[in-house]
């Protein structure tokens, strides 16, 4: 699932600050944010880290309870007779499925299969949709939706948007509304009111755990927030921005645009086109409905087989800190989550490379050095062997790893 593109907590200056939109949350974010450390997201200011050490706002999402500021989010309101059919003829899965009150995750792809996004789709009422997308869609679905009747509108800066993550999220929420959240189940979305403003709850996010979104009135976004933080202490409930997010999202496996896959309607080269099989995504792609966009070429794509799979990588931990040895060092592993094109190789002396890793972390929770890697299909099956090229000292090395099941981390919680 995607949020954003570019999750790489790099910082802006003052001078681009000065130029990007506020969410509704930003008289309050801008309070907190000890570093003035923002990135821009879709336009906004949103932050990459509220203390100047992001580690506190990691463990309160897998400990306690993280607050995100997902307003940047693209968010689309589709209305009208045609409203299902304009969704399906987009997507790869088959929205006459989705039942009222339901969530489902999917991507949309160009007519020769390559993935353009991905995102979610709530059906909130017979022919009423909700699409939050990482990238703008309007041309898209206009296009998509010609000589339909169907209405779209963009709802993406009238609404704000929080996203409360962690174990503790049902038991905080739950101060705040009279709805019963033991009954909403994962993905799943209800209206019901939070500190006495009407909001959609909805019970998924991108961080692989427990967790609940929340979706108002832009005016109405300061009352919700500040109620949360009347709870903060005793939810163990903290403010958190995209260093934070950006590593709970690799522990979940959760895939994200500009890291694991590049936009068809952005890439320059065929090699930088991805189709949702070569992601992993094969399960929200329904061949068998009726038409959608990039059918036939992702038909064709099942029948000579797919020339890439993603897959999780464990890195040898023992090793790299082997080597790390012979400089006089100690073990260092990254502190943060990083974003790059990283070679993986068959054998260590980097005869045959077999794919790359595109984005990873340190799990200081599992005590793991995971990342989500590309891969030709006869590497990828699980336990496969493989080295990962790392450079200690300006010299490069490869480093033993495997791959492994995804998500790194799944909690029960997460459904329960």
């Amino acid at each position: 699932m995607c949020l954003c593109p570019g999750l790489s907590g790099e910082v802006i200056g003052k001078g681009e600050q000065a130029m990007l939109k506020s969410t509704p949350f930003h008289e309050r974010t801008s309070q907190l944010c000890e570093g003035e450390s923002w990135q821009d997201w879709s336009g906004y200011l949103s932050a990459n880290a509220y203390e100047l050490d992001h580690s506190h706002e990691y463990y309160a999402v897998r400990t306690g309870c993280g607050m995100f500021d997902i307003s940047p989010l693209y968010k689309y309101h589709v209305r009208g007779r045609d409203a299902m059919a304009l969704l399906n003829r987009m997507s790869t899965r088959n929205v006459a499925k989705c039942r009222m009150g339901q969530i489902v995750y999917t991507a949309w792809c160009d007519d020769d299969g390559h993935i353009v996004d991905d995102g979610t789709i709530a059906r909130l009422g017979d022919d009423f949709f909700r699409l939050t997308t990482a990238m703008s869609l309007l041309y898209w679905l206009e296009d998509v939706g010609f000589g339909m009747d169907v209405q779209i509108e963009d709802v993406s800066e009238e609404q704000g948007a929080l996203a409360i993550q962690g174990p503790t999220s049902r038991q905080i929420v739950q101060q705040l509304t009279s709805a019963n959240l033991d009954d909403l189940k994962y993905f799943r979305i209800i209206e019901d009111k939070v500190a006495g403003v009407p909001v959609r709850i909805a019970r998924n996010g991108y961080t692989g755990d427990l967790g609940y979104e929340l979706f108002m009135d832009a005016g109405d976004g300061l009352a919700v927030w500040d109620a949360l933080m009347e709870k903060s202490d005793e939810y163990k409930l903290r403010p958190a921005g995209h260093i934070a997010l950006d590593m709970v999202r690799i522990e979940a496996g959760l895939v994200l645009i500009d890291a694991e896959f590049m936009s068809a309607t952005q890439a320059m080269y065929p090699i930088q086109r991805t189709t949702p099989f070569e992601l992993g995504l094969d399960w929200v792609v329904n061949l068998k409905k009726d038409h959608f966009i990039g059918q036939r070429a992702l038909r064709e794509e099942v029948a000579r087989g797919r020339a890439w799979t993603t897959v999780g990588i464990q890195v040898d931990v023992v090793a790299l800190e082997a080597l790390y040895g012979r400089f006089g060092m100690p073990l260092m592993l990254p502190y943060h989550s990083w974003i790059d094109a990283i070679p993986l190789y068959s054998d260590a002396g980097k005869q045959k490379q077999i794919g790359k890793a595109t984005s990873g972390t340190w799990s200081p929770v599992m005590k793991r050095y995971v990342a989500l890697a590309r891969l030709k299909p006869e590497h990828a099956k699980l336990g496969s062997g493989l080295h990962i090229e790392m450079t200690i000292e300006g010299q490069r090395f490869t480093v033993p790893a495997h791959v492994v099941e995804t998500p790194f981390f799944d909690p029960p919680r997460k459904r329960a």
